[in-house]
C-alpha cells in the first residue's frame, strides 16, 4: 500500500504555525546559514533498513506476531517505501540472503525504483544451515577445520555478490557466528588463519566498485570465544584483504562500557570505517530501538562520525543501516522511532561549535569542552528534522501520521493476522 501524498500535506499544514515559531527560535540562537547547512545535510542523509526488520522479532523463548507482516520480499520493500514516504530518510534496503532471494530481480528492481529505494550492502548468512546444503556450519563456516564447509561458505558469499550486482548493490557485509563454546574446542590461530584465507577468496570476487564490510562481535552465539571478536581483529583482516575491505561497527557488538566513539575515531583516522549498524542496548546485543536507552552515547558517537566525515577524506562514504529487533512493538513504528533518534543525534553533532571546542581543547579547558558538547546535545533539534522532511515531501510527524491513518490496521486487512515475515 501507499499513502496518498495529500494526506501527508494536510497533516503538515495543521502543524505549520507552531513549527515556524520553533524554527524562528533556532535561527535566533544560531546563524541562519548554519541552520540551512544542517537542514541540507539532514535531507541528504539516508539510512538503509534491513529486509529482516519489517517483521516481528523474537527471543529464544518465543515470537509474538503483530499482524500484517510482509510475507514476501516485495511486501517488505513496500513497507520500506511507506517508511521512506513518511520520513524521507529510509531510501535503501539491505537484503539478507538466503532469507530474501528475489524471485524476479527485474521486477523487484522496478518496484524499488518506483518507491525511490536503492539496494545497500548485501548480507550473507553462514550462521544457519540452509535446507539441502551439503555441509553444516555447526562447527564454523569461513573458519571451519573442514575444508568443504569453508568452500561452501565462500561460494555462498560469491552468490550473494552475484545477486547484489544484478540489483545494483555495491557492498557485501560479512558477519560470522564462528566461535567456540568450550576451551580447547578449536585452535585460535588456525581458526583465524582459515578466516583470513576465506575472506581473501571472497574479496577476490568483489566487483571493482564494491566494498566488503567485516563485522565483529565479542560473544554470541558462542560465549567462550568468537573468531572476529573485536574491531582490531576486523581491521587486521580488512587490511590483509585490501583497500576495498573495511570494518563495520554495530553498536550492540561490544563489551559493556566500551568506548565506541573512540573506536569510530580510530577507524576513521585509518580510513577503514566502512559501515555502521544502529541499535541500542542495556546489557549486550539487545537490538533495542535506537536512542531508547543511551541517547547521549549516540550523540557522542555521532560527534566523532561528523568530525571524521569532515576531516578524514581518505575514509569512504559510510553505509548506514538499522539493525534492531522488534519483539513487542509494531516494527514500522520502531523503525520510524529509530530513524528519528539517528537524525536527532546527527543534527546535534552538526550543531557542535567545533572551532570553540578545538580552542578549549588546546587550552585544556575541560569544563568548557563539556559545556560545548552538552550545549549542542541539549538543544531541541527536532524542528530541523521536521523542516528537512517538509522540504522533502515527508511528514513532519511521521509516527503521528502513521497512527492517524491506521496503517497497521490496513496492513492486517490486506495480509491477515497470522502471516509470518520471510526469514524469521
Amino acid at each position: 500500500m501507499r499513502i496518498d501524498q495529500q494526506q501527508i500535506t494536510e497533516v503538515n499544514t495543521r502543524n505549520n504555525d507552531i513549527h515556524n515559531r520553533q524554527m524562528d527560535i533556532l535561527k535566533q540562537l544560531h546563524s541562519g546559514s548554519r541552520i540551512e547547512e544542517i537542514i541540507g545535510k539532514l535531507i541528504e542523509f539516508q539510512v538503509a533498513l534491513p529486509s529482516w526488520a519489517l517483521g516481528a522479532g523474537g527471543t529464544r523463548f518465543g515470537r509474538f506476531s503483530y499482524g500484517g507482516e510482509p510475507g514476501s520480499l516485495e511486501q517488505k520493500i513496500e513497507d520500506i517505501g511507506l517508511i521512506h514516504q513518511l520520513t524521507r530518510t529510509a531510501g535503501a534496503v539491505s537484503l539478507h540472503i538466503p532469507w530474501d532471494i528475489p524471485d524476479d530481480i527485474p521486477a523487484v528492481k522496478e518496484l524499488a525504483d518506483s518507491l525511490d529505494i536503492t539496494f545497500d550492502a548485501m548480507n550473507s548468512n553462514t550462521f544457519q544451515d540452509q535446507e539441502g546444503a551439503a555441509q553444516s556450519y555447526r562447527n564454523g563456516s569461513l573458519s571451519s577445520v573442514h575444508e568443504a564447509a569453508r568452500e561452501q561458505a565462500v561460494e555462498h558469499n560469491r552468490e550473494v555478490i552475484r545477486i547484489g550486482e544484478k540489483l545494483g548493490s555495491e557492498g557485501l557485509t560479512v558477519w560470522l557466528a564462528d566461535g567456540a563454546s568450550f576451551p580447547g574446542q578449536y585452535n585460535f590461530q588456525t581458526a583465524l588463519k582459515h578466516t583470513g584465507e576465506s575472506l581473501k577468496t571472497i574479496y577476490a570476487a568483489l566487483p571493482d566498485d564494491w566494498k566488503m564490510l567485516i563485522e565483529y562481535k565479542p560473544y554470541e552465539p558462542h560465549f567462550y570465544s568468537t573468531v572476529i571478536q573485536d574491531w582490531g581483529t576486523s581491521l587486521m583482516l580488512a587490511n590483509a584483504c585490501g583497500e576495498k575491505a573495511f570494518t563495520l561497527v554495530d553498536l550492540g557488538h561490544h563489551l559493556p562500557n566500551t568506548n565506541i566513539e573512540q573506536i569510530v575515531a580510530t577507524l576513521m583516522a585509518q580510513g577503514k570505517l566502512g559501515g555502521f549498524h544502529f541499535n541500542d542496548s542495556k546489557y549486550g546485543d539487545d537490538d533495542l530501538t535506537v536512542g531508547s536507552v543511551k541517547p547521549y552515547n549516540l550523540f557522542l558517537i555521532f560527534n566523532e562520525l561528523v568530525y571524521g566525515m569532515e576531516n578524514n577524506a581518505e575514509n569512504p562514504p559510510l553505509s548506514w543501516m538499522i539493525d534492531a529487533s522488534h519483539n513487542i512493538k509494531d516494527p514500522l513504528e520502531d523503525l520510524i522511532q529509530s530513524l528519528e533518534a539517528i537524525l536527532v543525534a546527527y543534527a546535534q553533532a552538526l550543531l557542535v561549535d567545533r572551532e570553540a571546542l578545538s580552542e578549549a581543547q588546546q587550552y585544556s579547558d575541560v569544563a568548557q569542552c563539556q559545556e560545548i558538547l552538552q550545549e549542542a546535545y541539549r538543544t531541541d533539534v527536532r524542528p530541523l528534522l521536521r523542516e528537512s522532511r517538509l522540504r522533502s515531501g515527508g511528514a513532519m510527524y511521521p509516527l503521528q501520521v502513521y497512527r492517524d491513518l491506521e496503517i497497521r490496521k490496513k496492513l492486517i486487512r490486506e495480509r491477515g493476522l497470522k502471516v509470518r515475515a520471510t526469514g524469521l
